[in-house]
């Protein structure tokens, strides 16, 4: 299982990274919100190394919770630029929300589990 884990962790590095390439291309000519946009590629980034390092910490609970919340709002926020942007099943949303929801469910299976060890 922490071979999948850490699968989707780096799914998210490389969803990050095609989000900052994406953004440059898109709004080379734009640079006040390709600064923004940048800035979600750097979550991303943040997002993925948390959870990567929860991966190798199964007794942090407290990491585990903090990845959880990230993970939650990152597939909301995934979802809600598929809605912006006026296709809510956009395979960049979709991908992005479902890597997000996989790796919220890890973050909460950690915390849990770690939670169970402390009472033994």
């Amino acid at each position: 299982m922490k071979n999948v884990d850490r699968a989707f962790g780096w799914l998210m590095v490389v969803g990050g990274t095609g989000h900052a390439i994406g953004s440059v291309m898109a709004l080379a000519n734009k640079p006040d919100v390709l600064v923004w946009a940048l800035s979600g590629s750097v979550a991303a980034w943040l997002l993925a190394a948390l959870n990567l390092m929860r991966v190798n910490r199964p007794m942090d609970r407290t990491l585990a919770w903090v990845c959880a919340a990230g993970s939650i709002a990152s597939v909301f926020i995934a979802l809600g630029f598929g809605m912006s942007i006026g296709n809510a099943l956009d395979p960049r949303a979709l991908v992005n929300a479902f890597d997000a929801a996989v790796l919220a469910g890890f973050s909460v299976r950690t915390a849990v589990l770690a939670r169970r060890d402390d009472r033994a």
